[in-house]
């Protein structure tokens, strides 16, 4: 969270992606720093999954993403 807060202080648009294991953790970490920023939650674990496996996940999260970084 910290990161994508000092990017977009720098102007530039940022999404973070993390896994359903964490959405907790954002959502504190996020009311700890007063910030809202878009993340998108992917299904969890990722840690044992093939390239096939992560390149699905990303496939699927993409258009979330991409809205995310364009304001829709």
């Amino acid at each position: 969270m910290h990161d994508i807060k000092g990017l977009e202080e720098l102007g530039v648009p940022a999404v973070g992606v993390a896994t359903t294991e964490f959405v907790d953790a954002a959502r504190v970490q996020n009311a700890y720093l007063g910030y809202d920023p878009a993340v998108v939650f992917v299904a969890h674990p990722i840690q044992d999954r093939t390239r096939d496996e992560i390149r699905a996940l990303a496939d699927c999260a993409l258009e979330e993403i991409v809205a995310a970084l364009s304001g829709g």
